[in-house]
C-alpha cells in the first residue's frame, strides 16, 4: 500500500469508483453513488462537494472542466491517477479481507438441524 495506510471511508471508495470509468459532474456523481451502493448511500450536496474539495487538494480527483448547462457553471470531475493507484489498492485491499473471511467461514461447522432451531 501506498502513503494511505488507513481504509479508506466509504464516501470515498465510492466516489472514486464513480469515477473510476468516466468523468462525472456532482449530480451524476450523485446520482452513481447511490447506484453503486444499491441505494444504501446518498450523498447530499454539502457532503459531496466537501469530500470532492479534500480529494482535489489530496490528487486524487481533478477538475476535467467546467461548462454552463442551462445556465448554469458546472464543473466535472475525473479521476487522477493517484486516485486511480489509491482505489486499486483498497480494491486489493478488500478483496484479501473478503477472501479471508470466506475461507474461514468455509472451515466453521455447519449448524445441526437441531442447532438452528434452538
Amino acid at each position: 500500500m501506498s502513503e494511505r495506510a488507513r481504509p479508506m471511508q466509504e464516501p470515498t471508495l465510492l466516489l472514486l469508483t464513480a469515477l473510476a470509468d468516466e468523468p462525472r459532474h456532482g449530480y451524476a456523481l450523485m446520482q452513481e453513488v447511490a447506484e453503486i451502493s444499491n441505494g444504501r448511500v446518498r450523498l447530499r450536496t454539502g457532503t459531496l462537494y466537501g469530500a470532492l474539495e479534500r480529494l482535489q487538494r489530496e490528487g486524487m480527483v481533478r477538475v476535467e472542466r467546467e461548462e454552463v448547462v442551462d445556465g448554469r457553471a458546472r464543473k466535472v470531475y475525473a479521476l487522477a491517477d493517484p486516485g486511480a493507484v489509491a482505489l486499486a489498492e483498497e480494491t486489493a485491499r478488500l478483496r484479501a479481507v473478503a477472501e479471508e473471511a470466506e475461507r474461514r467461514l468455509a472451515r466453521r461447522p455447519r449448524p445441526s438441524a437441531r442447532g438452528a432451531l434452538a
